[in-house]
């Protein structure tokens, strides 16, 4: 069994080790163990720990995303009324 430090798990996910620093604070992926030594704390992740959250990965939903979505989806959900324009001056020669 070949244990992994967050920032080697991180470049087998492919992805950057503070965002899934930043995944484990907000709970959005199971925290792996935690090993002390001394004022450092240090997540220890496992092999099957790194299968499991390749898989889950994909689910996270990214905050700016799912926000903007959001008022996105809103938006054009009313429906838009026609603008008249104004015409044009003919232009001088």
């Amino acid at each position: 069994m070949k244990l992994y430090s967050t920032t080697q798990a991180a470049k087998l996910l492919g992805i950057d080790p503070k965002s899934l620093s930043r995944y484990i604070a907000a709970k959005k992926v199971p925290a792996p163990k935690v090993l002390e030594s001394g004022k450092i704390t240090h997540h220890i992740w496992t092999e099957e720990e790194v299968k499991s959250l390749r898989q889950l990965l994909p689910k996270i939903a990214n905050g700016r995303k799912t926000r903007y979505s959001k008022l996105r989806e809103k938006k054009s959900a009313q429906p838009r009324a026609a603008v008249p324009h104004k015409s044009r001056k003919p232009k001088k020669k």
